[in-house]
C-alpha cells in the first residue's frame, strides 16, 4: 500500500474514534439541553487535519428567541460549572447563528433555516460525530 493511502487511513481510523468529551463539552451541551436546543450535534475534531479547534458543537433553536436563550444558557452553565468565559461571542445581534469561541471548543447555535443552508455538520464529515438526543 503506499505511503499517503495508509496516513489517510489512519486519519480517518482516528477521526471516528469514540472519546467520553471534556467537561467543557458537557457543560455547553447542558446549557444548549436546558433551553430544549434541537439535534445537539457535538464533532470531535481532534484527528482532522487543519482543523481550527478540538470540538464544535451544534445545535439550532425555534427562534431567534430561543437562539439568544440557548446562547445565554450556554454561557450561564459553562461561567457556573466550568468557570469559563467565551473568549469571543459572535452573532448576538441578530440571533440568526450565535458563535460561542471557548478556544478549543466552539459552540454554534443556529435557526434552523441558516443550520440548513451553511451545513456545517456535513462540512467536517471526517469528525467523530456524537449525536444528542432531544429533550422533550
Amino acid at each position: 500500500m503506499r505511503t499517503f493511502e495508509r496516513a489517510k487511513i489512519d486519519r480517518m481510523k482516528k477521526a471516528h474514534r469514540t472519546t467520553s468529551p471534556s467537561p467543557l463539552v458537557k457543560a455547553v451541551v447542558l446549557g444548549m439541553q436546558e433551553v430544549k436546543a434541537k439535534d445537539i450535534v457535538h464533532l470531535d475534531l481532534r484527528g482532522v487535519p487543519g482543523a481550527v479547534c478540538d470540538h464544535f458543537i451544534i445545535c439550532h433553536g425555534g427562534s431567534p428567541t430561543q437562539v439568544e436563550a440557548i446562547a445565554r444558557s450556554v454561557e450561564r452553565f459553562t461561567q457556573q460549572l466550568m468557570h469559563e468565559k467565551p473568549w469571543h461571542v459572535e452573532g448576538k445581534e441578530n440571533a440568526g447563528w450565535v458563535l460561542l469561541d471557548y478556544v478549543d471548543v466552539v459552540a454554534h447555535v443556529f435557526l434552523r433555516d441558516v443550520r440548513t443552508h451553511f451545513g456545517l455538520d456535513q462540512l467536517w464529515a471526517d469528525a467523530a460525530r456524537i449525536s444528542y438526543d432531544n429533550v422533550a
